[in-house]
């Protein structure tokens, strides 16, 4: 007879909350399927719920570290009483993977000075406190700080309170700050944060067409197209306007069939380009140039001038073709094939694309990704170093997460640049993924409530993931705001977006004031996208007909704040007038390089038909400076200086300057 089994040994359960529970910890991704994500020059709130049982002090601190492999640490501040809320912020200043962790602790030394101090005074427990306090003591290093209070402490000819008194100065403090007199010493688990250059994050965009730029028309109507050598001529002036990004849309051959004539219609004449978004023809696909730009010996002078006038240039990653793209040949199992046998055309009802074929993943996902693999690599080896991508959120996320990390592997450096329209879930997750920025709501985000609510989003409740790049325009989007707001219209969207986003840009033809929509649709009427668009930027600013000062202006004072190079740091106050929107940046002296505190305080007017006058409220803590007292402001863009407070008069005519763009003087002695 076989011998019974005996009886299974339990495993023994391993608990997870940790002697002192550390939880919710911040900053890090949703579900933290993928680490939160950060920009060199960047200041990070960290975050954790840090509590115990009993009523002893805690402590707690971040320990960060970085790519090189060095900790720092960093002390936990306690937020508001009964939210067992603790805080700091670090900046990051390379590269590359960094992991933090929270450490929490007793603190042993608070709890005792707690005590002692409500003990001694009252003559309760006397002598054991003070036995307790002299064995705290001796557990610090020696200095001449802890030798004066280890005196003071015993001595006896000293009244009891007196000897406390003797442990509650500074130098004692600042001692124990350095070194806490921890037990119960606990870790969090160690989370990842993905650190990525300074461009991922910062940057001011200008977008032209290549072919625009050096265009002619002949006498027969045929246009001679700008080439990327007379392009690069448009460089210089487009860095005096202090953009450091130029993005171009695609740049590669452009397919006849199909092809879209002006404003969209069906039926294209002889002369008319094309939508450059319909790519590829006999002269090649997505690693071609269309031979009316040049060669890739041109685009590389193009690149060269680009990075002399200290600009980075993105192009355009379109995953579609034109029928006459070589793909729709050698591979046609990479596009859907109806019923009927002819190949499915883009559609988004009721817009129709008949000149583009969108790719279809599902029928050969592996050969797709990785000739897509091959095309980005093929443009990174030519010196593009940033990709703005067209409607990713028609491909798979599984795709986009395989190959920017793909990209990333090799070339850290490079951007992605989502253009994505679409639901908040599909644009947070494209970034979740790896995208480094994203198109944004801020386009049709108008009114103060609206402008409101989407700032306080974007900094404080998805920064962690999606980073905003606030296009006031696009060759898509021209807005009923700037259709009809005017020339104020156009100020007040460019000041918002310069100074609420690190990241903003102008699609050309912006400074111009270009207002009038085709008739039906929320686009410029003789869009580019279909023609040439020939302009003279320099004699419109010699006639004061150009809004290319005030973009100089705005690009000067981002570069001259540090304030404005951060995302998280905004924050939205009050005024009485439903059409006066007010935030601040605000950046403190350790983050600033200068030594001292920067604060940009913008209070806009809205409503591009109005005057508007109206009390604005300020909390100045948000700032740094005490409630009541008052400060000195210079407007940046007019020069004006006002003495503020709490509660200010703000008159605004958006017929002459809408927006006040602040720069707080701090007082003698904050």
């Amino acid at each position: 007879m076989a011998a019974s089994a005996g009886p299974t040994t339990q495993q023994r359960y391993e608990t997870r909350i940790g002697r002192i529970p550390i939880r919710f910890l911040n900053p890090q991704q949703p579900e933290n399927r993928w680490p939160a994500k950060a920009f060199v020059g960047e200041v990070l709130p960290f975050s954790a719920t840090v509590f115990r049982e009993g009523h002893d002090q805690l402590g707690a601190a971040l320990l960060l570290t970085d790519p090189r492999g060095t900790t720092s640490r960093f002390p936990l501040h306690p937020g508001a009483p009964g939210t067992d809320a603790w805080h700091t912020s670090a900046q990051v200043d390379a590269p590359g993977t960094w992991i933090y962790r929270i450490q929490a602790y007793s603190d042993d030394w608070a709890t005792w000075l707690h005590n002692a101090e409500i003990k001694i005074p009252a003559g309760i427990d006397v002598d054991v406190m003070i036995t307790m306090g002299l064995q705290l003591l001796a557990r610090l290093e020696k200095s001449q700080a802890v030798a004066d209070a280890t005196a003071t402490l015993s001595d006896a000819t000293l009244s009891p309170v007196d000897r406390l008194e003797g442990v509650t100065g500074d130098d004692l403090a600042a001692v124990i700050a350095a070194n806490p007199l921890a037990s119960l010493v606990t870790l969090s688990d160690p989370l990842e944060l993905r650190v990525e250059r300074a461009r991922a994050g910062l940057g001011s965009w200008y977008e032209f067409f290549p072919r625009s730029e050096g265009a002619k028309q002949r006498k027969d109507g045929s246009w001679a197209s700008g080439t990327f050598r007379t392009a690069a001529k448009r460089l210089p002036a487009v860095a005096d306007m202090g953009f450091d990004v130029v993005y171009l849309p695609p740049i590669h051959p452009i397919g006849r069939t199909f092809r879209k004539g002006p404003n969209n219609t069906l039926d294209a004449g002889p002369n008319d380009p094309g939508s450059p978004w319909a790519i590829g023809s006999a002269d090649g696909g997505h690693d071609a140039i269309h031979p009316e730009l040049g060669t890739v010996k041109d685009f590389s002078y193009f690149l060269g001038v680009a990075k002399k006038n200290g600009i980075e240039i993105a192009i355009d990653l379109a995953l579609q073709c034109s029928p006459d793209h070589p793909w729709v040949t050698q591979h046609p199992e990479w596009f859907t094939t109806l019923p009927d046998g002819s190949i499915a055309y883009a559609e988004n009802p009721p817009k129709k694309y008949q000149d583009i074929y969108p790719i279809n993943f599902d029928n050969d996902y592996e050969g797709l990704r990785q000739e897509i693999l091959r095309i980005v690599k093929y443009w990174i080896g030519i010196g593009v170093t940033i990709f703005r991508v067209d409607n990713p959120h028609t491909k798979p996320l599984e795709f986009w997460e395989w190959l920017l990390h793909e990209v990333a592997a090799e070339r850290p450096d490079v951007v992605f640049f989502a253009e994505a329209f679409t639901r908040p879930a599909m644009m947070q997750s494209l970034a979740a993924v790896g995208f480094q920025q994203s198109y944004t709501y801020f386009t049709w985000r108008n009114t103060k409530v609206e402008l409101e609510e989407y700032l306080h989003e974007v900094s404080k409740v998805t920064s962690h993931t999606f980073r905003p790049n606030f296009f006031v325009n696009t060759p898509d989007i021209l807005t009923e705001f700037l259709q009809f707001g005017g020339r104020p219209a156009y100020k007040v969207r460019a000041a918002i977006a310069a100074t609420g986003s690190p990241s903003w840009g102008v699609y050309s033809g912006y400074e111009l004031f270009e207002n009038v929509a085709r008739p039906g649709a929320e686009e410029n009427i003789d869009n580019e996208k279909f023609e040439y668009k020939v302009r003279d930027y320099a004699a419109a600013e010699e006639t004061g007909d150009s809004l290319a000062p005030y973009l100089r202006r705005l690009n000067e004072i981002r570069a001259q704040h540090p304030a404005l190079h951060q995302l998280r740091n905004l924050d939205v106050h009050w005024s009485d007038d439903d059409s006066i929107l007010v935030y601040s940046k605000y950046l403190d002296a350790a983050y600033t390089g200068t030594g001292s505190d920067d604060t940009i305080i913008v209070v806009a007017n809205v409503d591009p038909h109005s005057v508007r006058e109206t009390t604005v409220h300020l909390d100045t803590t948000r700032f740094g400076i005490e409630i009541g007292t008052e400060f000195t402001v210079t407007d940046l863009i007019t020069g004006s200086t006002f003495v503020w407070g709490g509660d200010n008069y703000v008159r605004l005519d958006a017929f002459t300057e809408p927006v006040h763009i602040l720069r707080v003087e701090y007082p003698k002695g904050n």
